[in-house]
């Protein structure tokens, strides 16, 4: 990211603190995940590479840090530590992940978009009749978790395919990922319900 430390004017890896002097920033909620992880707004994350950013940052913001700087710092500590914690759960999320970067760009939100690709739709309505007729544990519901999964991960290539690169803000192709979220979505409340019903391995 390009900007300075206020403090000390040495260059920041993230808008939550400095690295060269440890001062804290005020950070705004909802601040992009990306920029408060040092990283440019796009799909592929390296996961490694994340976490590493996540501990070093956290050495920065820790609330364990600041317990004996008062408690204004404490409280600052804590909410940047809670918003660093927050965007790596964003970032180590494809699905959140992509409608992040969907907002981002101006494209419609779930609210906005609600449906699904038409050519899912019949799949869907076969799979609910199978999700509640079949027994738990039976060779039905076993057959539909397989082609369920099987569709998260088409569905998951598609998404990655529509943002990488990423499009130009308000491209008319973030209406599709935005469609396949929301049937990612409904495939991830599916196989929850599939695995609920199941109960204990």
């Amino acid at each position: 990211m390009d900007a300075t430390c206020p403090s000390c004017g040495a260059g920041l890896e993230t808008p939550l603190a400095c690295g060269a002097c440890g001062v804290l920033m005020l950070t705004e909620d909802g601040a992009c995940p990306f920029a408060l992880l040092g990283l440019e707004p796009g799909f592929p994350v390296d996961a490694k590479d994340l976490k590493t950013r996540l501990r070093r940052f956290t050495r920065l913001v820790h609330p364990d840090f600041f317990a004996l700087e008062g408690e204004e710092a404490l409280a600052k500590a804590e909410r940047n530590n809670a918003l660093l914690n927050e965007a790596f759960a964003v970032l180590s999320d494809e699905t959140r992940r992509a409608d992040r970067l969907v907002a981002r760009l101006g494209g419609p939100s779930k609210k906005d978009l609600g449906s699904m690709p038409q050519a899912f739709l019949m799949e869907v309505m076969e799979w609910n009749e199978t999700l509640e007729e079949a027994s738990p544990g039976s060779a039905e519901m076993l057959r539909l978790s397989s082609e369920l999964t099987e569709h998260r991960d088409r569905i998951s290539t598609e998404i990655a395919a529509a943002l990488t690169p990423l499009p130009q803000p308000g491209a008319a192709s973030l209406a599709g990922v935005r469609q396949s979220l929301n049937a990612r979505r409904y495939v991830d409340r599916a196989l929850g319900r599939i695995s609920a019903s199941a109960g204990p391995a």
